[in-house]
């Protein structure tokens, strides 16, 4: 069934917040929902007591540090696994500030220098053309 879960402000509405508890009730689903928005999310959420009561948990995700960037980034990608921690470090100061979905979104771009430029390994340079890809 395709419905529309957005309402005229842009938040899923009334209606769609009761689909999903429909879903959630019904036994024969066995479905997770996972809820992921901005600041302000869980204030709607909460708006809808049929739904927010089946929430089990709310998950803050705050931007890495520097010291969980040279610790998580090398893990999770091939091409970060032997990387200059120098050249992290560069990548997080000038383009992803300890935002997984900018580092996401770097890895792509630098995935595609590589490619094209025949490079087996990421440096400054080749970090700079793909900084210029990000939106």
């Amino acid at each position: 069934m395709n419905r529309n879960l957005r309402g005229s402000d842009g938040w899923a509405g009334g209606e769609a917040f009761e689909y999903f508890r429909y879903l959630w009730d019904e036994p024969a689903t066995q479905l997770a929902i996972i809820f992921v928005g901005g600041e302000g999310c869980h204030t709607v959420l909460r708006r809808e007591p049929m739904l927010s009561s089946r929430i089990f948990i709310r998950q803050h995700f705050t931007r890495l540090t520097p010291n969980e960037v040279l610790d998580v980034i090398p893990l999770f990608h091939p091409i970060r696994a032997d990387a200059d921690p120098e050249d992290i470090t560069f990548a997080d100061s000038h383009a992803a500030h300890g935002n997984f979905r900018a580092w996401a979104q770097l890895t792509a771009h630098t995935r595609t220098a590589l490619t094209r430029t025949g490079r087996a390994r990421v440096n400054q340079e080749l970090l700079r053309w793909a900084f210029s890809r990000l939106a």
